[in-house]
């Protein structure tokens, strides 16, 4: 155990117990405990392999990779259909998190291999990410408007088409494109 990730489990009180059964299950596990994004993360040789979270409704484990996972119980939950990479398992209670320790273990230890082989999850291209059309038509219109967010890091392009394609009205995704055009223009993503 990590003293530095002890005030997560602490400040929690609604998942205090939860989350304590699921740090003897990772640890277990022989993963080392760090402290990344504010959370306990636990990791293989340097590998982020999973982290433990909490929500309103439930607490859970992150794995990072967890697309690789084979998931034989069905349990594992992609957050949002934009989610790549991680999947969480979520639990509501202590005693659900007892009964399945096994099979969490077992998770684990595929992660662990997983990240052991170096195995990487294929993540799509930004091009495969759907374009708003208002947005298409903006980059047609503007040649430095097209310049400057193909210049963006893949991720901060997909983090701008991911907002835009998420508004359901046009005039909505008209209103954030302008919004964010100088921010693009000055080589900035949606969060910067």
């Amino acid at each position: 155990m990590n003293p530095k990730a002890d005030f997560y489990f602490e400040k929690n009180e609604r998942w205090q117990k939860e989350l304590e059964k699921l740090r003897t299950i990772i640890l277990d596990c022989g993963l080392n405990e760090e402290v990344k994004w504010g959370t306990p993360c636990y990791t293989y040789n340097g590998g982020n392999v999973c982290l433990v979270h909490v929500f309103k409704e439930y607490c859970a484990i992150l794995f990072m990779k967890g697309a690789l996972l084979s998931d034989p119980n069905g349990i594992l939950v992609q957050q949002t259909e934009n989610v790549q990479a991680a999947r969480q398992l979520r639990f509501t209670s202590a005693k659900e998190i007892s009964g399945l320790a096994t099979t969490i273990k077992a998770y684990i230890y595929e992660a662990i291999e997983n990240e052991r082989a170096g195995l990487e999850v294929k993540l799509k291209k930004t091009d495969e990410f759907k374009m708003p059309e208002e947005f298409r038509e903006k980059l047609a219109q503007d040649p430095a408007l097209k310049t400057a967010f193909e210049a963006l890091t893949p991720g901060r392009q997909r983090g701008y088409l991911l907002y835009f394609a998420s508004a359901k009205q046009p005039k909505t995704r008209e209103s954030r494109i302008e919004k964010y055009i100088p921010q693009i223009l000055d080589g900035k993503g949606l969060e910067d």
